[in-house]
C-alpha cells in the first residue's frame, strides 16, 4: 500500500464519498462539507487575485479614484442585509444583468443561432464525396430533415394533422434520439469518473493494478 499520506486522506475520502451508496452517514456528510469548505476558501483566493487585487486594491494605490464608482456600485450587494435599504440592491442587479445580456446576446447569436443555420444548410462542396460521414450530401440532407421535422413538432399554432402530423412525427424521433445521445454522453461521463476514482484506489492507493 501506498505510504503518502495524502494518497491515504485522499483515498478514505473518497471511501467516504462511496459510503453514501450505502445511507447517508457522518462520514460523507464531513467530505461533502470539507470540499464545499475547500471550494469556497479556493475561490475566494482566486478572486481577490483575479478580480480584487488588480482591478481595486492597484487602481486605488494609484490613485485611480474612478475605481471607488464601481466598487461602490458593487458594495450595494451588501444592503441585503439593511431591511431599510433593502431595495438598493436592485441597482448593482440590474447592471449586472444588462451588462451581461448585451455582451452575452451578440456571441451566443454569433455561436448558437448563425452556427446552427450554417449547419443546417446543404452546399455545393457535400457534392464532392456523398457518402463521408461528416461533410456528406447524405449527412446534410439527414441534417435538414431532422431541423425541419423538429421545429414542425414543436409548431403549435396549428392542428397536427395530414402532412403536418407525419412529419411531427418524425420530428419526434429525432428529439427522442438526441435526448438518449445526451442521456448516453451524461451516463459516460459519470461512468468515467467512477473508473477513474477506482483506478486510483486501486493503483495509487492499496498497488493492486500495476
Amino acid at each position: 500500500m501506498s505510504t503518502n499520506i495524502w494518497v491515504w486522506i485522499a483515498a478514505l475520502l473518497s471511501l467516504a464519498i462511496f459510503s453514501y451508496l450505502y445511507k447517508d452517514n457522518p462520514a460523507f456528510r464531513f467530505a461533502e462539507h470539507l470540499f464545499t469548505g475547500l471550494s469556497v476558501g479556493y475561490f475566494i483566493v482566486l478572486y481577490w487575485n483575479n478580480y480584487t487585487l488588480p482591478y481595486i486594491v492597484t487602481p486605488l494605490a494609484n490613485h485611480r479614484w474612478l475605481t471607488l464608482i464601481p466598487m461602490a456600485i458593487g458594495m450595494m450587494y451588501f444592503f441585503r442585509f439593511i431591511p431599510k435599504l433593502n431595495h438598493l440592491i436592485l441597482i448593482p442587479i440590474a447592471i449586472s444583468l444588462g451588462f451581461w445580456n448585451g455582451m452575452s446576446i451578440p456571441l451566443t447569436f454569433e455561436a448558437d443561432v448563425l452556427k446552427q443555420i450554417q449547419g443546417t444548410m446543404v452546399n455545393t462542396s457535400m457534392l464532392t464525396n456523398i457518402w463521408d460521414p461528416q461533410k456528406g450530401l447524405m449527412v446534410g440532407l439527414l441534417v435538414m430533415v431532422g431541423v425541419i421535422s423538429t421545429i414542425t413538432y414543436f409548431y403549435f399554432s396549428r392542428e397536427h394533422k395530414g402532412p403536418i402530423k407525419v412529419t411531427a412525427n418524425v420530428g419526434i424521433w429525432f428529439v427522442m434520439i438526441g435526448f438518449g445521445a445526451t442521456f448516453g454522453y451524461t451516463v459516460m461521463a459519470r461512468v468515467s469518473l467512477l473508473i477513474a476514482r477506482m483506478q486510483f484506489l486501486f493503483t495509487d492507493w492499496i498497488h493492486l493494478i500495476k
